[in-house]
């Protein structure tokens, strides 16, 4: 479905189109904009409500900056589509997160206007910064330099040690704050308390707009002026919040709170930044979801909802004549309450992801035993790492490209003292519509090179279960289990639990001349494709490995033995990951065999449905079954046809 553009949005193309129109014009551009993209989100799908409640800071900033000489940086990327609409991309925003269209966070390959890549969040104030310092090198002092950080992001370490290093270099850098007291779930944690103080503040908030207008007139009276202005205004902002701001204390100027959805009182304010010289937080409240009523009053749902109808607010989902396998999240968040009630010592951990994990099950069932720490993942390691201190089984439930940040962390504070600590990955494997960002491709080859640890995949939802069970028994050490984004292929999954042997795998089907090694849920595909290949009268073997660190070793010895043909399978990288682990077992015994590794190649994957992904990279059940008509022989029952 072809989405029509307002009146005026149709005739805005580039930033420079914009400009042509008066200050005037500008909410009714804002409308829409937003309307724009609830048009298209509505029948396409993508993330909504972030981008909802930057409208109008959006267009202040397109209107006044002199983008792209200006660097401005999203952070997190999914505030920014109307960013990408107004940037030369609006004819082809229906694309977006689509196979071979157009991303969903900024990318620099993508449009001169995308400044940094943001896929993660809390990178912008560090980027921004280095952007501002490289312009003061060469000369460039009339470049501004724009981070939008949402609040939720500012709780990242990240954010906090850039701002530390921000606050001591006189760069020109801008941090915009935007406040709507969300990033997926609703934030957490001292500094939102701290913010809701501030904008709460009836004097303070009384002072705000007359001492910004102050300021930028007393700047152009000489430094010594300005100076004196400063201490004045930190006195008296100090005195009305009975505390010392945090930002200035950072020596940032600190501007606000100011209303977010005010479009002109934003490009005032912007204008008149431009002539503040040195490191400024402008301090936005806005509303994520602003302008479609069901987002406003539910953000977490309405976060990424899916395709929807405008109109009702109905979100789509496809309906079913049978029941259907549960997301392995929700698998998950059930398993850990069903484990903790028998078990008073497990806890739950997230950094800022209950509902995308599904651990707000456990959060609402057993809310002192469960914690969401915001978005820390290095925090979240090392709390747990703590918590393991004291004899607490933490399972620490952490996005597989996430848990890329807190390396050092699994490493220094928990292998090395061999903790007992559950590491769930999520999203391990391709991650689908979000990309290279979020495609958990690394953790079978970064976690199986740490010593002490347990590395393991379940292939369906028992395997999960009973994985998770097994991990919160005594002295099993540093235990990861990882697992993908959406459902299972089990109607039938809450069965009993049971222990399974660490380090032992299992066989699925035997066979003759090949032999498929698998592990995780792709091993599904390879089920898929031999099953496919029977009928047609081959019969290759299969084995589910379910831990790549300990390698079944007596498998593997039996398989070498039997097998010339070995396939290995796996949804995540070749660098380091199983079939490296296969290979290197081989050379270490000495055996010869003609291994093929099937995966994620040396190169970063664009976003897409997961079976397109594995599909591009030759893994899904047709290219695992293409791989083993190579070497395999077709039978007529017991008979070898002749080719």
């Amino acid at each position: 479905m072809q989405v029509t553009a307002g009146d005026l949005l149709k005739s805005i193309n580039y930033p420079s189109d914009l400009k042509q129109f008066k200050e005037d014009d500008l909410e009714q551009i804002c409308n829409e904009l937003r309307q724009y993209i609830i048009d298209v989100v509505s029948v396409n799908g993508g993330h909504f409500a972030a981008s909802l409640g930057t409208v109008e800071l959006t267009v202040a900033l397109q209107y006044v900056l002199n983008t792209p000489y200006d660097q401005l940086v999203w952070d997190v990327g999914h505030q920014a589509y109307g960013h990408k609409i107004l940037t030369g991309r609006r004819e082809n925003f229906h694309t977006n997160r689509v196979y071979n269209g157009l991303s969903g966070f900024p990318k620099r390959s993508e449009s001169i206007f995308d400044t940094f890549g943001v896929g993660h969040s809390s990178t912008s104030i560090s980027a921004a910064l280095g952007m501002a310092v490289a312009s003061q090198y060469k000369g460039e002092t009339d470049r501004q330099h724009v981070a939008v950080i949402g609040d939720g992001a500012m709780t990242a370490g990240l954010a906090f040690e850039a701002l530390n290093h921000a606050g001591i270099e006189n760069s020109n850098i801008l941090v915009i704050l935007n406040d709507n007291n969300m990033s997926i779930d609703p934030n957490v944690g001292a500094l939102k308390e701290y913010l809701t103080d501030i904008t709460t503040s009836k004097p303070y908030n009384r002072f705000r707009d007359d001492i910004a207008t102050v300021l930028t007139k007393i700047s152009s009276m000489g430094p010594d002026a300005f100076k004196i202005a400063k201490k004045i205004e930190k006195s008296i902002k100090g005195t009305l919040l009975k505390r010392s701001n945090f930002f200035e204390a950072l020596k940032f100027r600190y501007f606000g709170p100011v209303d977010g959805h005010d479009v002109k009182h934003l490009v005032k304010l912007l204008q008149d930044l431009r002539d503040i010289p040195g490191p400024k937080l402008l301090h936005c409240v806005t509303v994520k979801g602003k302008g479609y009523a069901l987002a406003e009053k539910d953000q977490t749902k309405w976060h990424a909802p899916g395709l929807f109808d405008k109109i009702t607010g109905e979100i789509k989902k496809t309906k079913y004549d049978k029941p259907q396998p549960p997301k392995y999240q929700d698998v998950f968040g059930h398993t850990i309450i069903e484990l903790a009630e028998q078990n008073s010592k497990i806890m739950g951990v997230t950094p800022a992801m209950p509902s995308g994990c599904s651990l707000n099950l456990m959060m609402k069932a057993m809310p002192n035993r469960a914690f969401d720490v915001g978005i820390a993942e290095q925090h979240a390691v090392t709390f747990s790492a703590g918590l393991a201190t004291q004899g607490l089984v933490p399972f620490c439930n952490i996005y597989s490209s996430f848990m890329q940040r807190a390396y050092d962390q699994v490493i220094h504070d928990v292998a090395i003292q061999k903790l007992n600590i559950v590491f769930c990955l999520d999203r391990a494997g391709f991650a689908g519509a979000d990309g290279a960002t979020h495609h958990g491709a690394y953790d079978l080859a970064y976690m199986r090179c740490i010593p002490n640890m347990t590395v393991s995949a379940p292939m369906n939802e028992e395997e999960l279960r009973n994985l998770m069970y097994t991990a919160q028994l005594d002295n099993m050490g540093p235990f990861v289990i990882r697992y993908p984004r959406g459902n299972g292929v089990m109607v039938d999954w809450q069965r009993p639990l049971k222990p399974i042997p660490v380090g032992k795998g299992r066989i699925i089907c035997d066979g003759e001349e090949v032999a498929v090694l698998s592990i995780g849920t792709i091993g599904n595909e390879a089920i898929t494709a031999i099953a496919r290949l029977n009928a047609q009268g081959y019969y290759p073997a299969h084995y589910d490995l379910r831990f790549v660190k300990p390698l079944d070793e007596a498998l593997l010895h039996e398989v070498f033995k039997k097998f010339n043909h070995i396939i290995t399978v796996e949804d995540g990288c070749l660098e380091g990951g199983m079939g490296s682990a296969v290979l290197e077992f081989m050379a270490d015994n000495k055996y010869k065999a003609d291994v093929v590794r099937l995966g994620i190649p040396d190169k970063f994957i664009e976003h897409g449905d997961q079976p397109e992904l594995w599909a591009e990279c030759g893994y899904d059940a047709a290219g695992i079954a293409a791989e083993i008509k190579k070497n395999a022989i077709k039978r007529d029952n017991t008979h070898i046809i002749a080719s």
